[in-house]
């Protein structure tokens, strides 16, 4: 369990979970995945101090001795061109592990918006996002397979 603010840029802490997955029958057997969700790049509340102090939690997970399979850089779907985003998928970009854009919130989007935002999205950050929604469930079929052959 993690704790979770209703406001953005509150997350002060790097969140550490292992997820063990059985396949179950035909499937892919079991297997395990640890996920470290970082506090965000380039938004904290409480000004210019807190942005330094959360890059350099990120900064130090990934200059750490540990095997890094990939990394998702979640971003909002109905914010393309966020400086934070840009900010960090520049960084992302220079660290040698695998990087996948996750666009998030794609049920708030009308078709149309979808479409635009999703172009944009790849233009800015160089590849084409996996669109996601945690509300309807679409994509989250496509980032666990995703996750699952990262993991292995």
């Amino acid at each position: 369990l993690a704790r979770t603010s209703a406001a953005a840029g509150k997350t002060r802490l790097a969140n550490l979970y292992r997820v063990d997955v059985e396949g179950g029958p035909g499937g892919p057997g079991h297997w395990t995945v640890h996920f470290a969700d970082l506090p965000g790049y380039g938004y904290a509340r409480g000004g210019r101090q807190s942005v330094e102090e959360l890059r350099g939690i990120a900064e130090g997970y990934f200059s750490g001795d540990h095997p890094i399979a990939g990394l998702l850089h979640l971003v909002d779907s109905r914010h393309p061109g966020l400086a934070a985003d840009l900010d960090a998928a520049r960084w992302l970009q220079s660290l040698p592990v695998a990087r996948t854009v996750v666009a998030t919130k794609i049920d708030k989007l009308s078709r149309g918006d979808r479409v635009k935002n999703l172009r944009e999205l790849e233009r800015q950050l160089g590849m084409a996002p996996l669109p996601i929604s945690a509300t309807s469930g679409e994509g989250l079929d496509d980032l666990w397979t995703l996750i699952a052959r990262l993991s292995r």
